[in-house]
């Protein structure tokens, strides 16, 4: 029981940065139609953010992952204002291959500017673990679950109970009708691309402490987040949170009762059990974001 209960912790800590992914990319996707293949760039943008705001700039560890953030959003507003919106009325496919395109150009970037050796984000938690009953946590991962908590509800408050969210859930269900009702539809997609963006990167700051940063690191953060929405079904929030959460506890019982190396492995078992006997998702309820 001690040792199920410590799979149990380790995987919320990665579900929780699992359904950041997830609920950045089921956002984008539902409400702009955009297939982000780019969406783990920005998760390893993030990682890469909060490493040289500790190592270049000298910021503390907490305002490092507040720059990531802001890295995350301000680059995803850029992408969707320069590349997206010009291609608003053209078809899937074409913005499809364009954030084919974003990916491969930041990820030979990053290369570029950091090298293919992995870097580890310094972070001032003690290494000794806090022991809780039989479940023994790293101050680090249960400061990563908190903080991946914490966004996560601020997520789905932001979406609920503001006049953003109101306006991002009424582009999703009819879009035409909220620019009707004065709804700046450019705006709510800038905003949305930005927001899935900065969620990416925090998933990225937060992991990258606990993991290695590297420029590849974005490309299975990306399969997870499509794996996210495909549990949680699309535009559904809440959703992607329970899909996100249940990712990361499968793949942690996975590694810890058959093999680590089946880690990954295990999860995509699962995402292909949910496609063929639920397409629409395990979560899936009635088209909505929220």
């Amino acid at each position: 029981m001690a040792e199920l209960l410590q799979h149990l912790v380790n995987g919320l800590v990665l579900g929780g940065t699992y359904a950041l992914l997830g609920i950045g990319l089921t956002l984008i996707f539902g409400l702009m139609n955009v297939v982000n293949f780019a969406h783990g760039e920005f998760y390893t943008l993030g990682a890469y953010a909060a490493f040289a705001a500790l190592g270049l700039a000298g910021l503390n560890f907490f305002l490092a992952l507040l720059g990531a953030i802001a890295a995350g959003a301000l680059l995803g507003a850029l992408c969707e204002v320069s590349l997206l919106r010009p291609l608003r009325r053209e078809s899937i496919d074409t913005t499809m291959l364009v954030m084919i395109g974003v990916w491969i150009a930041m990820q030979n970037g990053e290369l570029l500017v950091w090298g293919g050796v992995a870097q580890s984000i310094p972070h001032p938690f003690p290494t000794a673990p806090l022991v809780l009953g039989p479940v023994s946590v790293a101050p680090l991962r249960l400061f990563v679950l908190l903080v991946a908590a914490a966004l996560i509800a601020a997520s789905y408050l932001l979406i609920q109970r503001t006049k953003l969210g109101r306006a991002m859930r009424a582009t999703f269900q009819d879009a035409e009708t909220a620019a009707l009702m004065g709804v700046r539809i450019e705006r709510i997609h800038t905003a949305t691309f930005a927001f899935g963006a900065a969620l990416a990167a925090a998933a990225g700051a937060l992991l990258g402490s606990i993991f290695l940063v590297y420029p590849s690191m974005g490309d299975l953060a990306s399969l997870k987040a499509f794996s996210v929405v495909i549990l949680g079904g699309l535009g559904n929030v809440p959703g992607a949170t329970l899909g996100g959460l249940l990712l990361g506890v499968v793949e942690e019982l996975g590694a810890g009762y058959v093999s680590s190396g089946y880690r990954d492995a295990v999860g995509f078992v699962i995402i292909i059990v949910v496609l063929v006997l639920r397409p629409a998702g395990l979560f899936a309820r009635s088209e909505r974001i929220g």
